[in-house]
């Protein structure tokens, strides 16, 4: 027998559970093909408030985790051409306004920060098994690499290029209270 519980998000700090979260990537490589990426160490903290403009979150990511599954790229990517990680170590994200439409903020790469845009779906809270309470979210969006001076690329005959301009923002997150 299963007994389902409905429950809400409280107000109040939540952190980032990085052992269910993920903070993911897409780009298109010559035009045909998605490559996907993740960071695989950030923290973050999600404050929410008694309605979606009260509520804000804060997110810092260790660049020089990124994984592709391939080391040769993680290295090139952590290098100046990309991420410049030795100077630039981490990327942050902080909210500005939250609503129905979704999550706005700013986000910092390479020292340069842009607005950006998240699409955000809630999908609920639960009491786990030992007992600690999480609430599930995913968010997708899109920025350009260039916005933040990323534009290293190789020209490749036909006016393509080895690497979009365009990347595709993939976030799964679950949140726990803090403390």
């Amino acid at each position: 027998m299963s007994i389902t519980e409905t429950f809400t998000l409280t107000t109040g700090t939540w952190m980032i559970e990085p052992m269910h979260s993920e903070l993911g990537f897409a780009v298109r490589h010559l035009g045909l093909s998605g490559v996907r990426g993740r960071f695989n160490s950030f923290s973050g903290t999600a404050i929410i408030g008694d309605d979606a403009a009260a509520s804000s979150v804060q997110v810092s990511v260790d660049v020089s985790s990124v994984e592709t599954n391939n080391p040769d790229r993680d290295a090139h990517l952590q290098s100046s051409d990309f991420f410049d990680a030795e100077t630039n170590p981490r990327m942050t994200f902080v909210s500005t306004a939250a609503d129905e439409h979704g999550l706005r903020g700013e986000l910092t790469i390479n020292g340069v920060t842009r607005p950006v845009e998240l699409d955000v779906n809630f999908h609920g809270v639960t009491v786990d098994g030992y007992e600690t309470t999480r609430a599930g979210f995913s968010a997708t969006g899109t920025i350009r690499r260039s916005d933040f001076g990323i534009d290293f690329n190789a020209p490749l005959g036909m006016d393509g290029m080895l690497v979009s301009d365009k990347v595709a923002l993939e976030l799964e997150i679950q949140l726990v209270p803090s403390g």
